[in-house]
Parts: structure tokens; sequence; C-alpha cells
């Protein structure tokens, strides 16, 4: 007779835990493209390349139909400057008006500049004020101390 072999199987105790990996690359991978993004942002060492000032010739400067846009300045104390002259709160939007109503349709354009200085709330009522005195455009110029 032969004898009978039997295989004895063991169950397997507990869980095996292994990891997936892909996903944790992932997120890696993903860290670190945030970081390299943004440790120039961070540090101000972001570097543009901005077109070469071009001087003013005869043929770039407006001709008869082309008005320049209007300029309103803000000054650190407050004052606002409509093209160089003074002009109190209470008339900046009439005499505002009245400047815009004097140039043609599409060309009734306001550049602001503010001194770094200036109150914000002050600029922003100033810019509403331009859009109820029916300006179509505004620009906000801003120049190096």
């Amino acid at each position: 007779m032969h004898a009978r072999r039997s295989a004895i199987v063991k169950p397997q105790s507990g869980l095996q835990a292994d990891i997936n990996v892909t996903p944790l690359v992932d997120v890696v991978l993903v860290l670190l493209i945030i970081f390299m993004v943004m440790t120039p942002l961070l540090r101000g060492e972001l570097q543009l390349q901005l077109p070469p000032m071009q001087t003013a010739s005869a043929e770039d400067a407006p001709t008869s139909r082309e008005l320049a846009p209007g300029l309103v300045r803000l000054t650190a104390d407050g004052t606002l400057l409509l093209e160089g002259e003074p002009v109190s709160e209470a008339e900046f939007v009439p005499r505002l008006r009245a400047f815009l109503e004097a140039r043609p349709k599409g060309q009734r354009g306001l550049f602001f500049q503010p001194d770094a200085r200036a109150p914000y709330t002050r600029l922003i009522s100033a810019l509403d004020g331009a859009k109820a005195a029916g300006a179509e455009a505004l620009g906000l110029s801003v120049q190096n101390p």
C-alpha cells in the first residue's frame, strides 16, 4: 500500500500591508513642481522680458483725429489733478464729464496716475467718479519712484 501524502496548507496570518507606490510618487512630483514654480515667486526673482522702449517718432504721434487719453493724478495727500489742474472732490465729476464730452466717442479714455502714498479709498472713489462721468476706458499709469 502506498502511503498517501497530503500537503498541508497553512492559512496566512494577518493582512500584508503593501504600499502602492504610484500615488505617492505622483503626489511627490506635484509637490516638487509646485515648489519649483513658487520658490522664485516668493523670493522675488521672477524675471520678465519686456520689449525695449521705443522713442516716439512723428508717425507714432496721435493725429488730429486721435486724442491721447486724459490724465488724472492723485497726489500723496489725496488731491486730484485733472490734466495738471487741481480739482476738488465736489467738482471732480462735473469737470471730468465736461472734459470727456468734448472728445469724440471712442476716445474718452483716462489714465490714472496715483502716488504710492495716496489713500487707496480716494483712488477707488475717483475711478468710480470717472465711470459716472462717462469714461469709456480707464488705465492705471504706474511710474517707478
